[in-house]
């Protein structure tokens, strides 16, 4: 563990407990090394070719073999009087709250000091504790090493393809769902939007004042000047608008009376149509579009149709969430 923050180590006040949990990690990597390498042992070709091989080595550890569990109850016992002290200093400073608390939220400590194969495994559990204990507390930082970030890839990966069929099999289920005539589509409008109807047609004239305000108001001459001469060029063209200026003396001057006012109508109605959605005097057009589109129950009964054209709506959408879902991020930082 060549980046430990030394610095926050030393100026911890846990500094004693930190040394411990490094002195229990080595106890607990040398105990796993030990249990790995004697049921490795204990098979018998392996036995017969030591004797061929190194048959000093093999004599030294055959007696150790035989007496493993003694070997192993030596580790237990520091194991268990850490357990033991940890368990009295969380009671004197009740980190738990209850001082009986302690063994049941650290079982897998007690549980893994019991000298049979299936229950030693625990013991690196409380490998993985006491490591992400020093991590959580900056003393070590986990995420440097190679193994941790090999590990937390596939870790990713798995949860990933996890997620994502899980999520797959909702999403299926929702289509096949609206697709059977579920009334999802109605309870969403008469049980969720329908009641909400006022707040919705109060933001949504909120929004639109706004809107109006910001792109409207700081250039309304531009806009009139744009609508004038869109309206003239338009006049020009008609053709009994030409006819009229064939008249003798006044016909002239009656098609530009004509263009000027048409113009002029025209921008003053954008203006004032521009000019309400940009005040509170929007509400009543907003209030009477919300209703249209959230009818009452009776209403909604009869547009049964436009519910089905909603319908087949949610259902391209959830198929195009589908499909972004199946896309697997993990390859991406495939090493």
């Amino acid at each position: 563990m060549s980046n430990i923050n030394r610095q926050k180590l030393r100026s911890s006040r846990e500094f004693i407990w930190f040394l411990l949990d490094f002195l229990m990690l080595g106890l607990l990597m040398v105990n796993m090394a030990f249990i790995i390498w004697d049921s490795i042992y204990s098979f018998v070709a392996i036995q017969n070719t030591l004797k061929e091989i190194l048959p000093a080595l093999q004599a030294a550890y055959q007696p150790i073999h035989e007496n493993f569990i003694f070997y192993d109850l030596l580790f237990v016992a520091v194991f268990l009087t850490e357990f033991f002290v940890r368990w009295g200093h969380a009671a004197k400073t009740r980190e738990y709250g209850r001082w009986y608390f302690y063994p049941f939220i650290h079982w897998y400590d007690l549980v893994g000091c019991i000298p049979i194969g299936g229950f030693r495994i625990l013991r690196l559990l409380r490998v993985i504790s006491i490591v992400h204990r020093l991590h959580r507390y900056g003393i070590i930082d986990i995420t440097q090493y190679r193994a941790y970030q090999f590990i937390n890839f596939y870790y990713e990966a798995f949860m990933e393809e996890i997620s994502d069929r899980i999520v797959l099999k909702v999403i299926s289920g929702i289509q096949s769902e609206a697709g059977r005539g579920s009334p999802l589509v109605s309870k969403i409008q008469q049980q969720v939007l329908y009641p909400r109807r006022q707040m919705i047609s109060n933001w949504l004239s909120a929004r639109v004042a706004k809107a109006a305000a910001e792109s409207y108001v700081p250039n309304r001459g531009a806009l009139r000047n744009y609508l004038e001469a869109r309206v003239d060029h338009a006049l020009q063209q008609n053709i009994e608008l030409s006819r009229l200026k064939l008249l003798p003396v006044v016909g002239g001057t009656i098609a530009r009376t004509l263009e000027d006012s048409v113009g002029d109508i025209v921008a003053n109605i954008v203006h004032q149509i521009l000019e309400d959605l940009a005040s509170s005097a929007n509400h009543a057009f907003i209030d009477d579009l919300v209703a249209a589109v959230l009818p009452n129950s009776v209403s909604a009964h009869k547009e049964q149709q436009a519910n089905q054209a909603l319908i087949e709506m949610i259902q391209e959408i959830l198929e195009a969430v589908k499909t972004q879902v199946k896309v697997k991020r993990w390859r991406e930082n495939l090493p």
